[in-house]
């Protein structure tokens, strides 16, 4: 059965030998970080003495894609397109009277650094941040929920401010602030990687309800409970909820905070959150996800990925995959495989992408002999395969990502397309060498 709580997942990994468990107590302040960035997010860890606290922290969940597939029962390469199954036929949640997230209720006069750690990451942040907090809101007919993934720096006492780049959520918060109103807001943590997948997921495209996708990912309904002092479901076993509101027309200054591409972002001022309320299980477990780790970038490279297929296979048919790497920051470059079938697909195929994604700078089109998941193997294609008079193309000052240091120069990004197929009718002439017998390495050894 797949697990659908955090603490069951890492008990079947643990359980597999695929859990790494921390017995040393741990600093907060960098030293947790330091400590998952070994692995790049890429292993989970359970850290059993978080200093100054009496609970334990998760980290790496998310991080690697085999793991990410094992943890919603799929093989690898069915993860795609169980994504986009998954967005097409989701899962409605079951509203439950209550749940293990609510055994323990704080509200009134408290301290959010009193209840649970609050790491610092990187050298020049600015504070201490939560950084893998599922938030939810409603839209503005109350009838749809949307989760994503926000950074709060820790402000003291119930209050943090929010870093806010989904311009869905920009409008919703303008909305209320415009009429003088706070804006109800709810923070998960401590949930499993098909709850921060789905998160992902593009609300202007799809318009969803991203926790009934997650349910379709999980292959069940998920059980919901309405929160304590706002208007909004959570997830019934998560390991930590934080109710509370986004003031209007408040804004204190938020970073510098190390950021997607390793650099630090700006400076600038962010709406403040104020926590009325935190709900949590007995024995909670935390959760957190370290910056610019693999554990940050997979999940929106594998909804990326989910689009970029469904939306390219509408011009180039043939298509057979495509892969965003995390080489190129999990959103600025992809690699797209297709079965060539006339002169031009390349180049078709990486126009399509570019059009789909505005954060996409460089695109790479390769036969289906290539394994997009090799670094290698798409150099070697790029090698052997591309003149750049006839096989490159440049579009420049297109849209781009803000989050992109280059971009940030001018406002606008350059794009480059990649035809690195061959020629129809030269097969031959790029055949690739094989060797006609297979053979077992240990009966030599």
């Amino acid at each position: 059965m797949i697990p659908v709580t955090m603490r069951a997942l890492l008990d079947d990994w643990e359980n597999r030998g695929l859990l790494y468990r921390i017995k040393k107590e741990v600093d907060p302040r960098y030293e947790l970080g330091a400590v998952i960035n070994s692995k790049q997010g890429r292993q989970p860890f359970l850290f059993e003495k978080i200093k100054g606290y009496q609970s334990s922290m998760a980290a790496g969940l998310g991080g690697d894609r085999d793991l990410v597939a094992d943890s919603i029962g799929v093989h690898t390469s069915e993860l795609i397109p169980k994504i986009i199954e998954s967005i097409v036929n989701p899962i409605q949640t079951t509203l439950k009277e209550t749940g293990p997230v609510q055994e323990n209720l704080v509200t009134g006069d408290f301290d959010l650094a009193d209840l649970f750690p609050i790491p610092t990451y990187h050298e020049k942040d600015s504070g201490a941040y939560y950084v893998s907090g599922i938030l939810v809101v409603k839209d503005l007919s109350g009838n749809k929920r949307y989760t994503s993934i926000r950074r709060m720096q820790y402000l003291g006492g119930n209050r943090t401010n929010i870093l806010i780049t989904s311009p869905e959520l920009l409008e919703q918060y303008s909305h209320f602030e415009k009429l003088g109103e706070p804006m109800e807001v709810a923070v998960m943590f401590g949930v499993v990687p098909a709850i921060v997948l789905s998160s992902q997921i593009s609300t202007h495209l799809y318009h969803t309800d991203k926790l009934n996708v997650a349910g379709a990912l999980l292959g069940q309904s998920l059980d919901v409970v309405r929160c304590k002092t706002v208007d909004l479901d959570v997830l019934a076993e998560a390991e930590i909820v934080f109710e509370g509101q986004m003031l209007p027309h408040e804004r204190e200054m938020e970073g510098p905070f190390g950021e997607l591409a390793g650099y630090y972002g700006f400076r600038s001022p962010q709406p403040v959150v104020e926590i009325s309320a935190v709900t949590y299980r007995n024995n909670a477990i935390n959760q957190t996800i370290f910056p610019s780790s693999f554990e940050e970038k997979l999940p929106m490279a594998l909804v990326r990925e989910a689009t970029l297929l469904s939306t390219v296979r509408q011009v180039v048919p043939s298509i057979k995959g495509v892969h965003i790497p995390m080489g190129g920051v999990a959103r600025y470059h992809a690699v797209i495989q297709i079965e060539k079938k006339s002169e031009g697909d390349g180049k078709q195929a990486a126009l399509a992408a570019f059009a789909s994604d505005k954060d996409l700078k460089h695109v790479v089109v390769v036969n289906d002999d290539v394994d997009i998941f090799n670094s290698d193997d798409v150099e070697w294609a790029i090698a052997t395969r591309v003149q750049a008079a006839t096989d490159v193309f440049i579009v420049p000052g297109a849209k781009g990502s803000p989050l992109e240091s280059s971009h940030n120069l001018r406002g606008v990004s350059d794009k480059m397309g990649i035809d690195a197929t061959y020629p129809l009718g030269m097969e031959e002439m790029f055949k690739r060498t094989s060797i006609p017998i297979k053979i077992n390495i240990d009966d030599y050894l």
